[in-house]
């Protein structure tokens, strides 16, 4: 908006609203499940828009990996393409993960080779596919944005970095694996900046929304506890790896940054910036 866009958005109903309190106004907003394809067709079919962001997806902490419900997600987004497609819109922008890739090789390319573990993993990994074709049949300029590990205001607090930083501001103790796990962070608004590129530039293809920079879990962790003031309570080993977990997940993110792209926030500032959110939050400030 602030670029002069008018923007349109679907929202689920309920709850989630009370995040476009200060905007809403300023939207065209249809309250709906994406389940609800003839209300989007209908919707679709008369603000008719130029380009779309698509980022629905189950993603309940503990649940999702394995839920039935992504095999609904593939479907409702390819329903959505479609009616996208029926509209006039020539460029649409969907989320991927970097779950869809073999994370053996390293650093991971878009080019590289995919091996999804989950049946999350897998119905995103076909979703892209079949997203890529249908794309390409009905003239639409398609970007497939495989998201890395992001985190920042209003994250679940089951994930970690929120659980986290509420147990020790908190002053409880928090349970951890020893950390060696290598990963890839960015902060929501980074990547909000990088999907905006990506609808700018009417782009193409695949792209890594990632900072591109390795990091550990541990560090992550000691990087709150010391903004905070209280590292001790992290007790790094009291848990075990979970099986499943890969050692090493960093993505290349040089394609993105060639549409004039790049993470805005060191990873220290970003980490301060969401411990501040939380800290607000827990005094009752917002």
């Amino acid at each position: 908006m602030a670029e002069g866009w008018d923007v349109a958005i679907l929202a689920f109903p309920g709850e989630s609203l009370w995040r476009i309190d200060d905007i809403r106004s300023r939207l065209q907003v249809l309250e709906a499940e994406l389940s609800q394809v003839e209300v989007i067709a209908d919707f679709l079919s008369s603000w008719r828009p130029e380009t779309c962001l698509h980022t629905a997806w189950y993603a309940e902490p503990g649940k999702y990996l394995e839920a039935a419900t992504n095999v609904d997600c593939m479907k409702e987004s390819l329903s959505l393409l479609e009616n996208l497609i029926a509209s006039g819109c020539k460029n649409a922008v969907m989320l991927g993960s970097c779950a869809e890739y073999d994370s053996d090789p390293g650093f991971l390319k878009e080019d590289g080779p995919v091996r999804p573990a989950t049946l999350y993993a897998a119905a995103k990994l076909a979703t892209s596919l079949v997203a890529g074709k249908l794309a390409a049949r009905g003239g639409v300029k398609l970007s497939w944005a495989r998201m890395f590990y992001l985190f920042g205001p209003d994250e679940d607090p089951r994930r970690m970095v929120p659980a986290v930083i509420n147990a020790l501001l908190e002053h409880r103790e928090f349970q951890a694996t020893e950390g060696g796990q290598i990963r890839d962070y960015l902060h929501v608004d980074d990547a909000a900046s990088a999907l905006i590129a990506l609808l700018r530039e009417g782009a193409s293809g695949v792209f890594n929304v990632c900072s591109g920079e390795p990091v550990t879990v541990r560090r992550i962790m000691q990087m709150i506890g010391e903004e905070i003031g209280c590292p001790e309570l992290i007790h790094f080993g009291a848990i075990p790896y979970r099986n499943w977990e890969p050692p090493f997940i960093c993505g290349d993110s040089s394609r993105l940054r060639r549409l004039g792209w790049a993470p805005r926030l060191e990873l220290r500032d970003s980490i301060h910036l969401t411990i501040e959110h939380w800290r607000s939050k827990l005094s009752g400030k917002i």
